[in-house]
């Protein structure tokens, strides 16, 4: 795999993960917690997202395989969602949804909802599949595309532990104008893969 792939996965992870939107709902989550509290918290949930990621990067494959759905179609569900995740971002639904789950969290909220579904949601789960399916099978490629995860995630710990600072600094107008760039990009990656996968598919379609 050349360069431009592992900068795309990672553009592609970290704005469909959107550290810079979670940082506000961090604050949130955690607001009058001592700071070894929050850390401990941050911690917590990026670890658990890291191995639901994980898990879906190495295995999600073979279980498409075991279920008859190729990677191919799979490319293309998968854009199509991510497309559906940029939608959200370009229209704040995707912030007053996370808004809502934050408000329904327990006092513990590393599990449910930081790790799952606001780190490890259905775009995070799908764009995994998608980038290690694209490795051909690569060890080095697959462990480089999983180092690409690590590397989001802990960019993803370090605004956490910034999160106070980053909202003043940004500001309610700053993170609505982050978040509509990072959507553009996200709905251009999105058709990506589409085009990707009806072009794995056309010779197939063609021989039917």
């Amino acid at each position: 795999m050349d360069f431009a792939f592992y900068i795309t996965a990672f553009v592609t992870l970290f704005v469909v993960i959107d550290p810079i939107g979670l940082a506000p709902l961090f604050v949130a989550l955690t607001k009058g917690m001592a700071p070894q509290q929050r850390r401990a918290i941050g911690v917590r949930a990026l670890l658990i997202s890291a191995v639901l990621l994980t898990l879906f990067g190495v295995f999600g494959e073979a279980v498409l395989g075991f279920a008859g759905i190729s990677m191919a179609a799979f490319r293309i569900a998968g854009g199509i969602l991510l497309f559906l995740t940029a939608l959200d971002m370009l229209f704040e639904r995707r912030t007053q949804r996370r808004q809502g789950q934050a408000a329904d969290s327990t006092d513990d909220p590393s599990v449910f909802p930081l790790a799952t579904p606001l780190i490890a949601g259905p775009g995070a789960i799908a764009t995994m599949i998608l980038l290690t399916g694209q490795t051909g099978g690569d060890l080095a490629a697959l462990v480089l595309v999983l180092l690409v995860l690590g590397s989001v995630l802990l960019l993803t710990f370090a605004l956490f532990l910034a999160a106070g600072v980053l909202e003043r600094a940004l500001g309610d107008v700053g993170v609505n104008v982050v978040t509509r760039l990072l959507g553009m990009l996200l709905a251009a990656l999105s058709v990506q893969f589409v085009v990707d996968g009806v072009t794995a598919l056309l010779p197939v379609w063609g021989r039917s």
